[in-house]
């Protein structure tokens, strides 16, 4: 009933201005709004729009809203705390509670005895818990991030395979730093397999040799991306033996894999460009290079250009001689010693020869007198006692076949050969027979 309807239906005052009996005071009808509203117990479902929570305060003062109407809600402490949700403007939240009236200063609030996110609140609470777990453990720390290689020969790709996402990376990648190999690995990124997906592709492609991991997808709602707030693909990230960038969803959307990847790219084409040096800047790098290699080799070149210089001033350069000039005196003093001792001793030694000469000349012709008479002497001994002589007096020698003298008829046996010496040549013979003498004074051979 309005206002006016109330007034009509009231009785009307007295003479004295006092009210009928049915009126009822302020305070009264605050009361009785009051014990009305208090009985009925709601569940809301609406958007956290203010948030007032303090130290000092009793209670978490908010206010929800949706599109038409808000409400200012109170809870106390201790069920705040209970609740473990941190309200915050933006979430959805829901709550049961009741309605109450501030009877002095005319106010309504929604006395809230539960509370919890709703919908992607809920999510964005799990998720968020996730997160503190894995800063409290480190893994999220700038420190630990690692430094991405300048220079990639494979780049691994972790990503669907046909999503738009994997077409952007190929593309500025082929644009950018056409050298490197590309190794895929197509997998889900959406749905409850999604996680177990992701992480064997960081296995296959770190395993196929990749230097850098890119881990990308295109956008979508918050439950979209949910696969890349899973705490066991965050870990996988986090343990990569290789630095890790990812590339998930645009530039406002940040995931807990984002949080402890080595870099966190606002979209696919922004990780692939982290990855690869644009093609201006390799130009660059190469000018520099080159520069670089051309002053070393001109500073080389005269430096060594100076040395060579330097040698060449040097004066066994300039006069070779001098390299040989103490040798060739030390040469030419010692052909000079040898010029003049050859002569000299040649000429000494001509003097004593043909002192010797003369001294041989004159004792000459007794010595060969004398060795004259003893030569003969010694020449008649020889001839009396060769066997040649011998045998010239009708004596002949012996010998067996072997060429051992025969001096006992032992030696030769009847029908052995023998070889039988004379003065004028020898004869071959057979013994027939042989008969030992018996000679006194001689012994047995």
């Amino acid at each position: 009933m309005g206002y006016e309807g109330y007034w009509e239906d009231a009785e009307p005052a007295t003479q004295d201005g006092s009210q009928a009996a049915s009126a009822m005071t302020v305070s009264a009808a605050m009361a009785l709004a009051k014990r009305s509203l208090e009985d009925i117990t709601v569940t809301i479902v609406g958007e956290v729009s203010e948030v007032s929570v303090k130290a000092g305060y009793k209670a978490a003062y908010f206010t929800v809203k949706d599109s038409e109407a808000s409400l200012p809600c109170m809870m106390w402490n201790n069920r705040y705390r209970a609740a473990g949700v941190q309200l915050a403007v933006g979430q959805l939240v829901q709550m049961t509670g009741r309605f109450t009236l501030y009877a002095a200063k005319g106010r309504m609030n929604f006395d809230v005895f539960s509370i919890a996110l709703a919908g992607e609140g809920d999510l964005r609470l799990r998720v968020a818990n996730i997160a503190r777990k894995l800063q409290a453990e480190g893994l999220t720390d700038p420190a630990r991030k690692r430094a991405l290689p300048a220079y990639p020969d494979r780049i691994g790709l972790v990503t669907s395979p046909r999503s738009a996402a994997v077409h952007d990376v190929l593309r500025t990648l082929r644009r950018r730093y056409p050298v490197a190999r590309v190794l895929l690995a197509g997998v889900p990124v959406e749905g409850a397999g999604a996680p177990a997906g992701i992480i064997e592709g960081l296995r296959a492609v770190v395993g196929a040799g990749a230097q850098v991991v890119l881990v990308v997808r295109g956008g979508g709602s918050f439950e979209d991306m949910m696969p890349f707030n899973d705490e066991a693909l965050a870990r996988a990230i986090a343990a990569c033996p290789v630095p890790v960038v990812t590339g998930i969803g645009h530039e406002v959307d940040t995931s807990i894999a984002d949080m402890v990847s080595d870099l966190r790219a606002s979209t696919p084409t922004a990780a692939a460009e982290a990855v690869s040096p644009s093609r201006e800047s390799l130009d660059a790098l190469f000018a520099s290079r080159a520069e670089s290699l051309r002053a070393g080799s001109t500073f080389m070149l005269g430096q060594l250009r100076a040395r060579v210089s330097r040698m060449a001033d040097r004066p066994v350069f300039s006069d070779p001689m001098q390299l040989f000039a103490t040798d060739a005196q030390a040469l030419d003093a010692a052909a000079d010693r040898l010029s003049r001792a050859l002569p000299n001793s040649i000429a000494h030694s001509r003097q004593a020869l043909t002192a010797s000469c003369s001294r041989l000349e004159s004792v000459g012709p007794n010595l060969v007198t004398r060795f004259d008479s003893q030569m003969r002497a010694g020449a008649a001994r020889l001839h009396d006692l060769s066997p040649v002589a011998v045998l010239g007096r009708g004596y002949s020698i012996t010998r067996t076949a072997d060429g051992e003298v025969v001096r006992s008829v032992l030696q030769a046996p009847a029908g052995s050969l023998v070889k039988v010496s004379v003065a004028d040549g020898s004869l071959e013979c057979e013994v027939k027979d042989s008969t030992k003498a018996e000679i006194d004074g001689l012994d047995e051979r």
